[in-house]
């Protein structure tokens, strides 16, 4: 009796050629590799301290810079010293025209600045209730909630 083996198939693609150079190639660095690799580290994170250092130092500097500018106005805030100055409701359309006529506030390039004024004002009326500064008296109309802010 004889026995009879099977041959697995061969596998598709390239075949892994291994010689004795490649392995020589990926052997380890030698001592002088090893001492260059770490001094060229060394360098890179001193380099990288050093500029962390240097951006450190600018967001310092520039934070003092942000305190010395007034304080933008938001669009909620302008709307309400609208409204007060109106003394009657308005819609969010002639709020954003008014803000701007007054120079309380500009849109900075949005499409549609009166939709979003009128989510922030039916969002602060519906969080705050009672102590919102705005109050919905009519369909898409706006009033200064006296009870408010």
């Amino acid at each position: 009796m004889t026995k009879t083996t099977k041959k697995a198939p061969k596998k598709a693609g390239k075949a892994k050629a291994t010689t004795t150079t490649e392995k020589k190639a990926k052997a380890s660095k030698t001592g002088e590799e090893k001492a260059k690799a770490s001094k060229s580290a060394i360098a890179r994170n001193s380099a990288a301290n050093a500029t962390a250092e240097a951006v450190a130092r600018k967001g310092k500097a520039a934070k003092t810079n942000v305190a010395k500018l007034p304080k933008r106005v938001s669009a909620l805030d302008a709307a309400a010293e609208v409204l007060k100055s109106a003394g009657k409701p308005m819609r969010a359309q002639e709020l954003i025209t008014a803000m701007a006529e007054q120079n309380l506030w500009k849109s900075p390039g949005g499409k549609t600045p009166h939709a979003t004024l009128y989510a922030a004002m039916t969002r602060e009326e519906r969080d705050k209730g009672e102590a919102s500064r705005f109050k919905k008296v009519d369909r898409g109309q706006f009033a200064v909630n006296a009870e408010g802010k």
